[in-house]
């Protein structure tokens, strides 16, 4: 029954069958872009061929542990893992500078200290409660939404073959999904229907249409084998180096900002709340998912904002479904003719849901700070972290590339720009004085 007051269809912790949790959880995985950041950093690092497959396939397998962990025993909510943006820098520089087996060596320390500050110490909730309260959350999860909406974009303009052909692709692909969300307004079973599949609709309509312009091609699975086990360090020993281990633990602390944006998003979308325990054990988990992840060889997870923002979109809450995904993630970490499959679906077709995806996680945030008073003050927590966003989006490569490698760091990601920025500015700013009566 639907929750008119989330407009959530399936709820959290409701049960759902195994079929219809394996297709929900395939929803999600095929909304997913999490093959590019990994094969940002495959380039960054001149990765061969073989190796950047194996890469992706981790990955892959990362994703889908760090989704079990975290939606199964941390923080208890339908939250997607999957590669942040946000070190791709880091991992770059240090990997070019100091070798592939310093980049495990970098990631192992601080995600422990993510899983430690969790349940054992207890200490991130309090901090979140202090620093974070719904207006930075809010004002967090905007700006994750408007932060990834260039990405999008970007990949669409610059994804192979003819600029408008891509274009037109991820129109169509977005105008269906917008179709089904509009259908699925309709409350009967065919409305809900169409809702709960919209993405699967919208991914089959764009690839059907990108076949006209010669843009779908699955010859490559032919070639990838059917199974491949993971091994621990795949790429050399760990090597512990103090200033890469330094520069991943502040990096991971901006991941947590960015992934607690998310779960604000979460939070929003499905209206469970997220009390001290519940942060406590989202920190555990995200460590945790961390630490799994640099055993294989993989990049810190995070929440990802855009599977939060398709929560919105299809009114799918079920943990059951995003743990079915967790699942097929880990079987395309195994099977790579399976993973190969999906990164063969063009990305206009994936941007084009991307896009409206973005949306979902925007107006969310703005759900958030709604209530709230907008005096002068909020008016500049709010904006001003925005606009550095944007500032930070569209800042040519050059300028960060000139800057020392720990600010390059930051200014690689526009997401935790704005969310350092939200966070500083709540502090700093001082509230109103109270009038004597």
């Amino acid at each position: 029954m639907q929750d008119h007051k989330t407009n959530i269809v399936v709820g959290v912790d409701e049960k759902i069958g195994v079929r219809k949790a394996l297709l929900l959880g395939l929803q999600h995985v095929l909304a997913m872009d999490l093959y590019i950041a990994p094969i940002i950093i495959a380039g960054i690092l001149s990765l061969s061929t073989a190796n950047m497959s194996f890469f992706i396939q981790m990955c892959f397998l990362a994703t889908g542990i760090g989704t079990i962990i975290q939606t199964g025993f941390g923080i208890r909510l339908p939250v997607v893992q999957g590669p942040s943006y946000v070190p791709i820098g880091a991992i770059g520089a240090i990997g070019s500078k100091l070798g592939l087996g310093a980049i495990a060596g970098s990631l192992i320390p601080g995600a422990i200290i993510v899983a430690l500050i969790g349940i054992p110490l207890k200490w991130f909730a309090k901090v979140v409660q202090k620093i974070i309260p719904p207006l930075v959350g809010g004002t967090v999860i905007i700006i994750v939404g408007i932060s990834l909406m260039p990405i999008g974009m970007n990949n669409i303009y610059q994804s192979p073959g003819n600029i408008w052909h891509n274009i037109l692709i991820a129109g169509v692909t977005a105008g269906v999904l917008m179709i089904c969300i509009m259908l699925g307004r309709n409350q009967t079973r065919f409305g809900t229907v169409v809702r709960i599949v919209s993405v699967l609709i919208a991914i089959f309509v764009g690839t059907v249409v990108a076949s006209f312009f010669g843009q779908v091609d699955f010859s490559p699975v032919k070639d990838a084998a059917w199974f491949s086990l993971p091994k621990f360090f795949p790429f050399g020993a760990p090597i512990f180096d103090i200033s890469a281990i330094l520069t991943m633990v502040f990096v991971y602390f901006i991941i947590l900002i960015e992934t607690t944006g998310t779960w604000f998003v979460v939070s929003s979308v499905t209206g469970e709340k997220l009390d001290e325990k519940r942060l406590n054990r989202a920190s555990f988990g995200e460590g945790l998912g961390c630490f799994a992840s640099s055993l294989f060889g993989s990049t810190p997870m995070t929440g990802y904002s855009s599977n939060a923002g398709l929560l919105a979109i299809t009114g799918v809450a079920s943990r059951m479904a995003i743990m079915a995904g967790g699942f097929i993630l880990i079987a395309l970490g195994l099977v790579p003719k399976l993973s190969t499959a999906i990164t063969c679906i063009p990305e206009p077709v994936i941007n084009g849901v991307f896009g409206i995806v973005c949306v979902a996680v925007v107006t969310n945030g703005m759900k958030v700070i709604q209530p709230l008073f907008i005096d002068d003050r909020n008016m500049l927590i709010i904006g001003i972290p925005i606009l550095l966003t944007i500032a930070t989006v569209i800042l040519p490569a050059e300028a960060i590339e000139a800057t020392p490698d720990f600010i390059g760091y930051i200014l690689s990601s526009g997401a935790a720009v704005g969310a350092i920025a939200t966070v500083l500015l709540n502090l700093l700013l001082p509230k109103a004085l109270a009038k004597n009566p």
